[in-house]
């Protein structure tokens, strides 16, 4: 089963926690992809049978507007039968752009891994193993 990790990130605790989420799932012996937006496109981010995306809150609790959502709204379309895994960091607030997006994603009834995994600003070390766990839970199902 291929397993892509696609994030993109502002000041880095997205990327920080894509990382430890590409790492838990190769701590399980399974293969995986890590690939910011901007290296992937999203034909080729459909090939894959998992995707964790990883998007931080941006603006009024939005998905970053300029790359990911578009990059997001060309593929969720064609999610049907993949499993699909949320993460992300904010800055303020509770985190509510991520209930939004995931209410987004069971709208579309697609196939959503537990709830989406949300960090307040960047990833202390006992965040950073929770992003390592989520990772190894993800690749496992």
């Amino acid at each position: 089963m291929s397993i892509l990790v696609v994030y993109w990130t502002g000041t880095g605790n997205t990327e920080i926690m894509a990382q430890q989420i590409y790492e838990g799932i190769l701590s399980t012996g399974s293969e995986a992809v890590l690939k910011s937006v901007d290296q992937i496109t999203p034909e080729k981010a459909l090939e894959y049978d998992k995707i964790a995306f990883g998007c931080p809150s941006m603006g009024i609790e939005n998905l970053e507007e300029d790359e990911f959502e578009p990059f997001f709204q060309d593929v969720e379309a064609h999610l049907a039968n993949k499993k699909i895994a949320l993460f992300g960091s904010y800055g303020w607030g509770d985190g509510e752009w991520m209930d939004a997006w995931e209410e987004r994603v069971l709208d579309q009834n697609l196939d959503l891994f537990e709830k989406g995994l949300k960090i307040n600003s960047t990833p202390s070390t006992d965040e950073l193993e929770t992003c390592f766990e989520f990772g190894a839970r993800f690749a496992s199902i």
